[in-house]
């Protein structure tokens, strides 16, 4: 992780508990996530419900964070790392808070695709959701750490996701196309796969500012290519 120049041993609490803040609302992103997911493939419908609840934690969790960094930067007017480091946890809690809402819109298709019968056994969708909330909890864990190789792999399995949406979209429209019955059941499975595809370019998109964070290298239309052909530098 980057140096930082503190001022006094209270800021350095104040960074560690902004830290600590990200992370837990981050964890709830996470479960929430993963709850929608097994709410999916076992059709429990207490389960989506609880996980739609704690969307309003999620949704405070990303004021409350807010209001740190814009303390922090009024009160302790940071410089360096600390001043870089703030202002990323103002972005990524934008994303983690999103994130939530794209949880709460799988539940919803979960309770929606449970008043019919299952169109067909789940097999890719839960590999891309598992795949999903690992990309979620690598980003922040790179995001703790300070870690650019953890956020590569990161972008790295945003690709796997994209392909394994791209394999279920045809694999839905050709059900559709065989039966247009079926096309309600297939449609709600196929908002569920947008949203896990939609989750993992959030997490992304908070890798792709870690990488920025500590490279200075804006990789965020260039991909890894960027990275390893000299990005765009900060400024």
């Amino acid at each position: 992780m980057p140096q930082r120049e503190h001022s006094s041993k209270h800021f350095e609490h104040e960074l560690i508990h902004l830290r600590e803040r990200v992370l837990a609302m981050g964890a709830r992103v996470e479960r929430m996530i993963g709850g929608g997911m097994r709410a999916l493939v076992q059709r429990n419908e207490d389960l989506a419900r609880e996980m739609i609840a704690l969307d309003n934690e999620v949704d405070h969790d990303e004021q409350e964070i807010d209001e740190i960094c814009i303390r922090l930067l009024a009160q302790r007017q940071p410089v360096a790392s600390d001043l870089r480091f703030i202002t990323l946890c103002m972005k990524v809690v934008t994303d983690l808070e999103r994130m939530g809402d794209l949880a709460v819109n799988l539940c919803e298709r979960a309770l929606e695709l449970m008043e019919e019968p299952l169109l067909k056994p789940l097999i890719d969708l839960p590999r891309m959701g598992d795949l999903a909330q690992r990309m979620v909890h690598s980003a922040l864990d790179c995001l703790i750490e300070g870690n650019v190789e953890q956020a590569e792999k990161v972008l790295q399995s945003d690709d796997a996701v994209d392909q394994i949406y791209e394999q279920i979209f045809r694999e839905l429209i050709s059900f559709i196309l065989e039966d247009p019955k079926t096309a309600k059941r297939a449609i709600g499975l196929l908002f569920a796969a947008k949203h896990l595809e939609r989750i993992g370019d959030h997490a992304t998109n908070i890798a792709e500012m870690v990488i920025f964070w500590i490279k200075g290298k804006d990789v965020r239309h260039g991909g890894m290519a960027a990275l390893h052909n000299g990005g765009t530098p900060a400024g």
